[in-house]
């Protein structure tokens, strides 16, 4: 694994957030000033091919990494933030349901934040 590998990996694994490309490159220049963000793409890319950090995509936003120890997501379907949570292993199941193998599954559940719920509420969100 390359220094830049390793940076993005620690970034990205150790973090509670799920993080852009953006936020993982200003962390990677703390300890590489002069890192390129085209670099920081490259390695990203590299290590979710690899499968060692998981992609988290949602429609209209710039996707997010995430470790990927396995656990599923909250989403907030009107700001978009997104929130760990674990639900109960489907693997099991899927594999029953579809007959075949399958690589992984991605479970994303929508709803409204309490922010969101509250800012609808005020009447200052539509």
């Amino acid at each position: 694994m390359t220094k830049y590998e390793k940076a993005v990996y620690d970034i990205v694994s150790r973090s509670m957030e799920h993080l852009t490309v953006e936020q993982i490159f200003r962390r990677a220049r703390d300890s590489y000033p002069r890192v390129a963000l085209a670099t920081i793409y490259n390695n990203v890319n590299k290590l979710w091919e690899a499968g060692l950090i998981r992609r988290v995509s949602l429609e209209g936003m710039p996707d997010r990494y995430d470790r990927v120890k396995r656990h599923d997501h909250l989403v907030c379907r009107r700001c978009g933030r997104l929130t760990d949570l674990t639900f109960a292993d489907l693997t099991a199941p899927l594999r029953e349901a579809a007959g075949e193998a399958f690589l992984y599954y991605d479970l994303k559940v929508f709803y409204l934040c309490p922010d969101c719920k509250k800012g609808i509420k005020n009447g200052s969100d539509t």
